[in-house]
């Protein structure tokens, strides 16, 4: 792969300070690139749908970049998104279950998340986020400590769950954590999951190159601020 498709990147901006200026800026780009959608905070959906009538997708966050908030917080949050229209819901799960060793309980949250959302609208594409950050350092895969194999079981564990849970993709990084998507992340996931799993990855993605080598390592869909630049570079 040497090319990159507009369609294959969701152009975001989750800046605290984003005004509806900056989100018609941004729909703007995407409809002018034809990326894929326009990500934007929840307070933003409503905003984006009328600067984008009906010419892109709007994608936006649940419980961002944490995952912390209690499950009917959750709830509330995503069937407030889907009446505002949105098209995408990237979601970030309470991953400290998983590290408390209740999988369970992990695996209850996700699916509960995705029932409330597709049963609002079928066709909404629900992606939960995995902080890999958290657990593993950017390039593992020809590491094999103690610690690291640790981390590569939770990931295992949270990729497996999302799997199960009846979810569109997999999202490596919030673009907030301590760190973003690697090629490392990817083809482990990738090797976990199989090819009819998409995966997306986020944070720190602002070149070409670094795009590239992504989806090489068997990316679906990438998240950037930068998805204009990148794109130009072609």
């Amino acid at each position: 792969m040497d090319t990159i498709i507009p369609s294959s990147l969701d152009f975001a901006n989750h800046g605290a300070d984003a005004t509806k200026k900056d989100i018609q800026t941004l729909c703007d780009a995407v409809v002018a690139h034809k990326f894929n959608s326009a990500f934007v905070n929840p307070i933003h959906i409503k905003d984006a749908k009328a600067y984008l009538q009906g010419k892109s997708k709007v994608g936006t966050v649940i419980s961002f970049p944490l995952g912390q908030d209690i499950r009917d917080v959750k709830i509330h949050a995503i069937r407030e998104a889907v009446q505002n229209g949105v098209d995408e819901l990237d979601i970030v799960p309470d991953i400290s279950r998983l590290k408390e060793g209740d999988e369970k309980a992990f695996e209850e949250e996700l699916i509960t998340l995705v029932t409330t959302a597709k049963s609002m609208r079928a066709e909404v594409i629900v992606k939960f986020i995995i902080e890999t950050g958290l657990f593993l350092p950017a390039a593992f895969l020809h590491l094999d400590t103690p610690e690291i194999q640790q981390g590569k079981e939770l990931v295992k564990q949270a990729s497996l769950a999302i799997v199960r849970s009846g979810a569109d993709f997999i999202k490596i990084c919030s673009g907030m954590g301590k760190r973003g998507v690697s090629p490392d992340d990817v083809v482990f996931i990738r090797s976990l999951v199989g090819p009819d799993m998409k995966i997306k990855g986020a944070g720190g993605v602002h070149t070409r190159e670094q795009a590239l080598t992504l989806f090489k390592a068997g990316a679906n869909r990438l998240g950037t601020s930068q998805a204009p630049a990148i794109i130009n570079a072609l």
